[in-house]
């Protein structure tokens, strides 16, 4: 199967990743409603790409209310294969310090308002033990190798509802959780790249330390916001270059993940009991499984 990254990010990354030429422009119909906003397709380093800003242009939408599940039915109908995710974070762990990338190994998922699954006319259990694609990961990983940056490749990443950010005392229990990240998009994305066959990875970009670590002392408040809004570009920056350099490397990393085939065994529901309109409206995910002969 021919690679197609979808990448996933703020509004204005694409600018960040530097797309040459003419881009084509998707807007697609999806059992979910409407996608973030217009997809964007094109080639970088040869490698084709389609692009999708998570929260719409302009940033229309909160954590809460993104479109997650048409945005990657989407992505999934015009043929991706896998996905590299960007997502600001606060650091839980002095040992990754703001501006540090990390791309996390696991995710506590403290969401509650937000539609999971693309599965409620079927039982689906997706196996999620490792809910980041180790093949992807490993791509990213040796791509800061060869250019020398910094990137930690373990972290838990704690995903909260939002759109408020931790209180205090929140942030210093994620602490003792094991937590290292907190951010608020990380989930349901991940398990719904997994439900749909989807190789998936994140670049997480800390900007801060989250509330657990009081900020200096006589600091003005508004030398503190303009140093936040600095690290946000910086950071979100240095997150499209090691994305660009991971292109390449992703089609040449062995696979050790079985992403594309997670709904081999998880597809739970009898066959015959599955309606045709099911079928039909869910035919991108689940075709595979349910061929038009099945009775």
């Amino acid at each position: 199967m021919a690679v197609r990254v979808g990448i996933i990010g703020s509004h204005g990354l694409e600018h960040l990743l530097g797309f040459n030429g003419r881009l084509e422009t998707h807007t697609l119909e999806t059992p979910f409603g409407p996608h973030a906003g217009p997809l964007f397709s094109g080639e970088l380093d040869g490698v084709s790409v389609v692009y999708v800003p998570r929260h719409g242009q302009g940033h229309l939408f909160n954590a809460t209310r993104a479109p997650y599940r048409a945005n990657l039915f989407a992505l999934k109908q015009l043929g991706v294969t896998h996905v590299l995710s960007t997502s600001t974070v606060g650091s839980l762990q002095e040992h990754l310090p703001p501006m540090q990338l990390v791309v996390p190994d696991q995710v506590i998922d403290r969401t509650y308002r937000r539609p999971c699954t693309f599965y409620d006319d079927v039982a689906v259990h997706v196996e999620l033990g490792q809910p980041f694609c180790a093949t992807l990961r490993k791509a990213l990983s040796n791509a800061a190798l060869a250019s020398n940056a910094v990137v930690a490749t373990q972290a838990t990443y704690v995903c909260i509802e939002g759109p408020a950010l931790s209180t205090r005392a929140e942030s210093l229990l994620y602490r003792t959780w094991g937590g290292d990240l907190v951010g608020m998009t990380a989930m349901p994305e991940a398990r719904l790249a997994r439900e749909a066959e989807l190789h998936y990875a994140l670049v997480a970009l800390p900007t801060d330390y989250d509330s657990w670590q009081a900020p200096p002392e006589g600091q003005e408040h508004e030398a503190l916001l303009a140093r936040l809004s600095h690290n946000v570009q910086a950071v979100t920056s240095k997150g499209a270059t090691l994305i660009r350099r991971a292109l390449a490397r992703i089609a040449e990393t062995p696979v050790t993940c079985r992403c594309d085939s997670a709904l081999a065994m998880a597809l739970w529901t009898e066959r015959s009991r599955i309606p045709d309109e099911v079928r039909s409206r869910l035919r991108p995910l689940l075709g595979r499984y349910l061929p038009p002969n099945v009775v």
